[in-house]
């Protein structure tokens, strides 16, 4: 066990524990760290903590009930360990002894020298997976007319792709020597001398390990089909590897258990053969559309950074926005849930803020767990208040007759429905 100094580890729980075939080990009484967040986060998180107590109490008797762990990130860890300690050691080190843990909003610090909070989290612990599901609610207000075809989970590569890129300011020597060495290797290419210069690093190793995981998740859950996002039509060997590499995987790495869109099609006639995963490959600009017109035909979508990155804002727009969207970093050895929305600064301190992402993100936890039966039991609480039309601001004031309530009356509710 590591030695804490601004962290108390409970007494009470056990650690989680990730065995030589990295299937993760739960006991009944886990030790779970928790970031409460920017902003808005402490309002969140208490009203989350508040549903999952109540959830896992209600469910497993006493049976199974959590330590919470309090570590420290973004703001408030500058009050307990100093200037510039964004993101401390301790944080990193308690998420890779505990293996689990869930967080809020974080600022994105100017100055400090990490250029997010969040992108530092994922490439520092690995966390390659950021996985987002994407429903919708009955009674959400949503911008487009049939929001129920739209229920799709995203699976974004979080480590490479332009999050991880080196880029060189225009006219600075770096970039010149850059644009030089191009033109030299390749001198039919134009590059206009006031360029500034990205450098995007897109590999076999992450671009498989990503997939792999969509597609273990698509086969775990019965779903039918894994679409492979990208823009493999103009930059062919990133984002055309992404795509190649992805085949190459679901054929070595999964065998009988997937089924390709043109075997389909030149061998069972357009009709998916029963159990089994259909990989096919759509161009990302393209895919929007279809998500807008066709969202049916879609259920898990494996992507590279930055195409998971809009795609999974523009699927919450289509079912009601980023206050019910949850997301999750999943790595080998860890993984960290969080609120996928910002730290909204200006509604600090005031219970107002709808904490659906973070109680939704705490939902993707238990199925993380193992615990689904506390998952389920959220998610049907969690709708049903919704239904009521007793909802937060954000909903209230699209909602024709809904009662606005607090962020802390929102959770007494769920809490109440569990």
């Amino acid at each position: 066990m590591a030695e804490y100094k601004h962290v108390t580890v409970p007494k009470e729980g056990e650690r989680i524990q990730i065995d030589a075939d990295n299937k993760i080990q739960v006991p009944d009484h886990p030790i779970l760290p928790f970031i409460e967040g920017d902003g808005t986060g402490p309002d969140i998180w208490k009203a989350s903590r508040h549903v999952f107590d109540e959830a896992v109490k209600k469910v497993y008797g006493g049976k199974k009930k959590i330590a919470w762990m309090e570590i420290y990130a973004g703001e408030k860890s500058l009050g307990v360990y100093g200037k510039d300690q964004w993101l401390p050691d301790e944080t990193l080190q308690a998420i890779k002894e505990f293996k689990v843990a869930i967080k809020g909003p974080l600022t994105t610090p100017v100055g400090g020298g990490i250029r997010s909070i969040n992108v530092a989290l994922r490439q520092e612990l690995d966390l390659y997976a950021c996985v987002r599901p994407v429903r919708w609610f009955q009674g959400v207000p949503a911008p487009v007319k049939e929001p129920q075809k739209l229920d799709v989970t995203i699976f974004r590569e979080n480590t490479e792709d332009v999050y991880s890129g080196i880029e060189f300011d225009a006219n600075t020597q770096d970039a010149k020597d850059l644009i030089a060495l191009i033109k030299q290797k390749l001198p039919k290419k134009t590059l206009r001398e006031d360029s500034a210069i990205g450098v995007k690093p897109v590999s076999a190793f992450g671009s498989k390990r990503l997939v792999a995981r969509a597609i273990r998740y698509a086969i775990e859950k019965n779903l039918p089909a894994v679409t492979l996002v990208h823009k493999g039509n103009i930059m062919k060997f990133t984002e055309g590897g992404f795509q190649r590499w992805g085949y190459e995987v679901a054929k070595a790495e999964f065998g009988d258990k997937v089924i390709t869109e043109a075997e389909v099609w030149e061998k069972h006639n357009g009709k998916r053969p029963a159990g089994k995963v259909m990989i096919q490959d759509r161009i990302a600009d393209a895919m929007f559309q279809q998500l807008l017109l066709r969202p049916d035909e879609y259920s898990v979508l494996a992507t590279l950074n930055l195409n998971g990155d809009y795609l999974s804002d523009a699927c919450a727009a289509q079912v009601g926005g980023l206050g019910l969207a949850p997301g999750a970093n999943i790595g080998d050895k860890a993984a960290v849930f969080e609120a996928t929305h910002g730290t909204a600064p200006k509604y600090a301190g005031l219970d107002k803020i709808n904490p659906g992402s973070v109680i939704l993100s705490g939902v993707m936890m238990f199925q993380h767990l193992g615990w689904d039966e506390a998952a389920d039991r959220i998610i049907a609480a969690l709708s049903k208040t919704i239904s009521k039309g007793t909802v937060t601001y954000d909903l209230a004031r699209q909602m024709e007759g809904a009662r606005e309530v607090k962020c802390s009356e929102f959770a007494k509710y769920i809490a109440e429905a569990v």
